[in-house]
């Protein structure tokens, strides 16, 4: 998947992309109307947006919703699964942590 947009005056398949913006830990990435959370962030160059608590980074698994390893805190929401989410205009997305704090130590 490629970070870059393509520009509609040049798209040979003819989209008329729509940009939205999202805020990820307090920064803000932009994606299109359509896509899913979780491909907003990858195309933003975030393989992670987890940790389990053995300390290992999480992201897309398996990508359709199955294995709940793409979940995030949305808009105050925790456990959303990023891969069937649509991203929404001004979408507040937090990542999320299951270590311990006293493991975090």
């Amino acid at each position: 998947m490629s970070s870059e947009t393509i520009r509609p005056d040049i798209d040979p398949v003819g989209r008329a992309d729509r940009p939205l913006r999202i805020t990820v830990d307090g920064d803000p990435v932009v994606g299109v109307h359509g896509q899913t959370l979780a491909s907003v962030l990858l195309a933003d160059g975030r393989s992670h947006w987890r940790t389990a608590p053995t300390g290992g980074p999480r992201g897309v698994f398996c990508g359709i919703g199955v294995c709940f390893d793409c979940v995030a805190t949305v808009n105050g929401i925790p456990d959303v699964r990023l891969c069937r989410r649509p991203a929404r205009e001004g979408d507040m997305v937090t990542t999320q942590t299951r270590i311990a704090e006293e493991d975090a130590r």
